[in-house]
């Protein structure tokens, strides 16, 4: 069992930060560099559901672990949380970390950017604790040599994400409603990306940024799909039951899987159509994880 923890609720020290699922409305993947890296271009935005971080500034490094996921993760050197805190005392000479408390709600390996938030969230953690600016560059590098997804979770809001994560544009999207649905079946992006199989060296083309205007986005995210929904659809075929069940609910604008899977996302006019959709997909499948929600 991980180990536990109560001082988020009893200690007035610990600073906490929500690490929100991040929701690819969009996927394309544009080539793959000689380096191995695929050159991406994401609609991404945050959801009102996700887990939550807290640190201790001051201690030793560490990570507890709590929460429905927590028995899905392992607090060791490879957790991103601790990543992320290294890469950041690489660059920052005298850096002063501290004891993290993790609590996980999402699922792992869903396609939330689940891992990459938490460290995301704790960037912007350490950087509280030592008086360091969001903006300083170190963050950003701290990001990007942490994950690929890192840089647009430390930016937290609705962006367009670009090369292999690094270039971020913010950008301006209507609220919607929204139902997250993960079959509690883990996809694995390496696989997921092996099977897609671009070769490195080949581009695809570039991709226009959104229009402004409720219709006019919905028309535009309709055009611009998820590139690795079919491999992670033959990865787990149980993604075309999920599609079905959240295609069969009253107001769903739009279907579609997030990141690599295996969560796929439906969005709506607003917060009541979501959760009563969400209560209709949990009604016929208890065992799956949905949540309602709204991004922004």
């Amino acid at each position: 069992m991980p180990a536990m923890s109560l001082f988020p609720h009893t200690d007035s020290a610990a600073l906490t930060e929500r690490a929100p699922a991040k929701v690819n409305l969009t996927l394309r993947v544009l080539g793959r560099r000689e380096d191995g890296y695929h050159e991406l271009s994401s609609v991404v935005a945050f959801a009102g559901t996700g887990d939550r971080l807290s640190l201790i500034p001051g201690e030793a490094l560490s990570l507890t672990l709590d929460g429905p996921g927590a028995d899905s993760l392992e607090g060791d050197d490879d957790n991103l949380v601790l990543r992320a805190a290294r890469a950041l005392a690489d660059r920052v000479p005298g850096l002063a970390l501290g004891r993290f408390h993790l609590i996980k709600r999402l699922p792992v390996a869903a396609g939330l950017g689940g891992g990459s938030s938490d460290a995301a969230a704790a960037l912007r953690l350490l950087a509280r604790a030592n008086g360091l600016a969001f903006d300083d560059p170190r963050l950003h590098e701290a990001a990007i040599a942490t994950g690929s997804d890192v840089p647009a979770c430390f930016y937290g809001r609705a962006c367009l994400m670009q090369g292999r994560g690094e270039d971020i544009t913010p950008l301006v999207l209507p609220r919607f409603g929204a139902v997250l649905v993960n079959p509690r079946v883990p996809v694995s992006t390496a696989e997921v990306f092996r099977l897609l199989a671009i070769p490195p060296g080949m581009r695809r083309g570039e991709v226009a940024s959104p229009p402004s205007g409720r219709d006019d986005v919905l028309d535009w995210l309709r055009a611009e799909p998820n590139d690795l929904e079919p491999p992670a659809r033959a990865l787990a075929p149980v993604l075309n039951e999920v599609e079905s069940a959240l295609e069969a609910t009253t107001g769903a604008l739009l279907v579609r899987m997030s990141g690599s899977g295996a969560t796929m996302f439906a969005l709506y006019a607003d917060c009541r159509a979501a959760a009563h959709a969400a209560k209709m997909v949990s009604a016929v499948h208890p065992h799956w994880w949905v949540k309602s929600t709204v991004l922004g």
